[in-house]
């Protein structure tokens, strides 16, 4: 027999392998070559640290708090059970029980991408895609900003990882993050653009006006021949400094306004060509996780990916507007899914 005090990690793992195909103390000390009052006092100590689970009793939940733990639910959709039972004043309640209970009334979902569309908005929906349902869409001017962060939008890095491989640790900012405020447009099979909102400045009627003036107008719209001015359609969504009176006479004075100046309904991103545009480049710049280190370089890496945006593709985009608006009118308005 050895003369080892102490058993060794490999030494346990093989008793309890021998005790699993129920061999007896002694034998598992032969096989070991070990004393066996060792093998019988590790056997004990082990059994004596199993210790039984004591099952707590159970708070009973009446009908009436049933009730009211349904009407919180409704009332706080993304809570947590927890939060949920708290706002009821039921406690002592384990987080097992909670959630069997929430399962019967709830479902576990994630905050949706896009607010609801309702009666109104679904109304408004289908009597744009009857205004526009013959225009020709080639002549349209499709508008939008975009903001980039220095690292993407969260959930973006992720890919397949080779066995053996860690993945990659994504840099961790205390501070110094932020981002670039980008805007463009699309007409036919042309990339109008990008263009860089400067840093620290917030578009209200005023300096989006001025933006406008400054890169869109004086880089490209004035180059333009005067036959291709008096046809085009102008497209912009509808935020407050689109949409304020002081944009839509400043626009009107460049000769934008009325049947030159596109309607826009609510709520209605997937109806704009551009935001497919803004996937496209957004999948560029932060491919297999991508990050940046300042401002200058996710501004350039816009850059680069627009180029890479070709006539064909922005042509594609452009010419899906007919089908989009039959769907518009298929769906009685709803979101279809762009």
């Amino acid at each position: 027999m050895g003369q080892k005090k102490d058993l060794t990690g490999s030494e346990k793992s093989k008793i309890v392998r021998y005790l699993a195909e129920a061999c007896s103390s002694l034998k598992i000390a032969k096989l070991l070559k070990r004393d066996h009052r060792t093998i019988k006092r590790f056997i004990q100590n082990s059994q004596q640290g199993l210790k039984k689970r004591v099952e707590k009793p159970r708070r009973k939940i009446t009908a009436h708090e049933l009730r009211k733990v349904k009407r919180a639910a409704a009332k706080m959709p993304l809570a947590t059970s927890l939060a949920i039972f708290q706002s009821c004043n039921i406690t002592g309640v384990p987080k097992s029980t909670r959630c069997a209970i929430l399962r019967d009334m709830a479902k576990v979902r994630k905050a949706e991408r896009r607010p609801p569309l309702n009666k109104t908005h679904k109304l408004k929906h289908q009597d744009w895609a009857k205004k526009y349902l013959k225009t020709d869409f080639s002549k349209v001017l499709w508008t939008d900003e975009m903001r980039v962060s220095l690292d993407g939008p969260d959930g973006w890095a992720r890919g397949w990882i080779g066995k053996g491989q860690r993945a990659p640790v994504p840099l961790r900012r205390q501070q110094g993050g932020g981002g670039v405020l980008v805007w463009a447009g699309i007409i036919k099979d042309e990339l109008v653009g990008p263009f860089r909102v400067e840093d620290g400045v917030k578009l209200n009627s005023q300096s989006y006006c001025q933006f406008l003036e400054d890169t869109f107008f004086k880089q490209w719209y004035r180059k333009k021949s005067a036959s291709f001015k008096k046809n085009v359609i102008f497209m912009q969504d509808n935020a407050p400094s689109h949409t304020s009176k002081y944009s839509t006479a400043w626009l009107a004075r460049k000769g934008i306004k009325e049947e030159k100046l596109m309607t826009w309904p609510p709520c209605s991103p997937d109806l704009n060509p551009i935001e497919n545009l803004w996937s496209i480049i957004k999948c560029e710049i932060y491919k297999e996780g991508k990050q940046y280190t300042s401002l200058n370089s996710v501004w350039e890496a816009v850059v680069a990916a627009a180029r890479n945006v070709d006539g064909e593709q922005i042509k594609t985009l452009t010419e899906s507007m007919d089908g989009r608006l039959l769907s518009v009118l298929a769906k009685k308005g709803g979101y279809i899914g762009r």
